[in-house]
């Protein structure tokens, strides 16, 4: 009988950060738990993570070539790399897409090699030819959002409920007690690349604080441009502590009594864990949802990245710090968002199965 093949379209960079690919990893150990044979699809650009996911345990094709998407019709020349790919293997073949530029062309091009298309989106801005769109994110209007971009056929997951989480965060909640609200420890994460410096803009501002009674946990993915100068900043500091590209976050943001982090992905995950989160926007598509999330009362949100200085981030540590209560309350809205159970197995049963 031949294998079950899911294949995996995802990149990563230090233009388009880590993400999506980290995502994608999550689903990707979850079907190879159920004896599914994962295969990636990433292009080779500067930052990305095909070692990584190699490294992974997971077979991974590399699209060389630069980048298409600079040139014209360049979805058509990435959708025929893929069908090439897909073609070698033998079996029932499924295809998983967590991509900005790719729509219902490319997914239309691509559909006749595959029994079922998945999407993972959060910008709701392009229509798409698939059989299951995800989006894990909150948003204010977030049952509307995809109207008229998907077919009445599509399947429609929606919100922080379908969050993909690696088995280390639901292990971790099944054992989490309350949160005091006194800041001992603090996280300190703005993703995988961290594309505007976010992390040092933070550490520039713990200094200046001069917090030696607070530990802090400084977490950088491999794609950090500046990571030699976080490590170096840190090693000035017996209170902090320097982490690369780890595989014990969960453990890190159980530890943590406050987090300080981008409106990414990651949300999700501090949610999970009731992690009260001071949060940065670093990109666009962070702003619906960090500000849905702050609605909600589970962050304190400084806004854009390119409108935060060191004295709003010393500001917001002033009151979270002398504000136990606030806090409290926080952590306990997170959890409110994501729920108590994670429903990753029922969205893969209907993409496998339905």
């Amino acid at each position: 009988m031949n294998s079950m093949n899911v294949f995996i379209r995802a990149d990563a960079s230090y233009e388009i950060g880590t993400g999506h690919v980290m995502r994608c990893l999550t689903l990707a150990n979850h079907l190879r738990n159920k004896e599914i044979n994962v295969i990636f699809l990433s292009r080779e650009l500067t930052g990305d993570l095909c070692q990584y996911i190699e490294e992974k345990g997971f077979n991974v094709h590399c699209l060389s070539g630069g980048n298409p998407f600079l040139e014209e019709n360049n979805w058509e020349k990435d959708a025929i790399e893929t069908i090439s790919i897909i073609e070698e293997y033998q079996g029932p073949k499924y295809i998983i897409v967590d991509h900005y530029a790719l729509d219902q062309n490319w997914e239309a091009k691509v559909r006749p090699f595959v029994k079922k298309i998945m999407v993972i989106d959060d910008l709701a801005n392009r229509v798409h030819d698939c059989d299951l769109l995800l989006d894990q994110n909150l948003y204010e209007d977030m049952q509307t959002r995809y109207n008229g971009l998907v077919s009445q056929n599509c399947k429609i997951f929606l919100g922080p409920k379908y969050a993909l989480l690696r088995e280390e965060f639901i292990e971790a909640r099944k054992t989490l007690s309350e949160r005091s609200g006194k800041v001992k420890r603090i996280l300190v994460f703005f993703g995988g690349s961290d594309p505007t410096n976010e992390s040092i803009k933070v550490l520039r501002s713990l200094e200046h604080m001069d917090l030696k009674e607070i530990t802090i946990d400084v977490v950088v993915g491999k794609s950090n441009l500046r990571k030699q100068e976080i490590e170096n900043i840190c090693n000035q500091h017996e209170n902090m502590n320097y982490y690369c590209q780890i595989e014990n976050m969960a453990e890190l943001m159980v530890k943590a009594d406050l987090a300080i982090g981008a409106g990414g992905s990651t949300t999700w995950e501090r949610c999970y864990l009731g992690l009260p989160t001071i949060t940065i926007i670093v990109a666009e598509n962070q702003y619906l949802t960090t500000k849905a999330v702050e609605k909600a009362g589970a962050i304190l949100n400084l806004g854009c990245h390119s409108e935060v200085s060191n004295q709003d981030i010393e500001n917001a540590l002033e009151l979270v710090l002398n504000h136990p209560t606030f806090l409290r309350g926080m952590s306990r809205k997170a959890l409110e968002i994501v729920g108590q159970s994670n429903h990753m197995d029922r969205l893969l049963y209907e993409f496998i199965e339905g």
